[in-house]
């Protein structure tokens, strides 16, 4: 059986190569876990960077609420 310990994100950047925003991460999710590219598997940049992507990079209120479900997390509200 094999087992699959990484996980699948979806950045607010595209590859620099494809162009694809879905990468794939160890699921330890440690500062200096790679990132690759779901897609191409081209390294993106560490894990550390990637979340700091996440949590500062502006984007479009669409391209956080298909984060924010793809990343499994709560979505994102401005509304109250």
């Amino acid at each position: 059986m094999n087992e699959n310990f990484s996980v699948d994100l979806r950045l607010p950047k595209g590859c620099p190569n494809c162009g694809s925003h879905k990468v794939t991460v160890s699921q330890a999710q440690q500062p200096d876990d790679i990132v690759f590219c779901s897609s191409c598997n081209t390294e993106i940049c560490d894990y550390q960077t990637a979340k700091q992507m996440l949590d500062e990079m502006p984007r479009s209120e669409n391209e956080q609420l298909i984060e924010d479900v793809v990343n499994n997390r709560k979505p994102s509200s401005t509304e109250e």
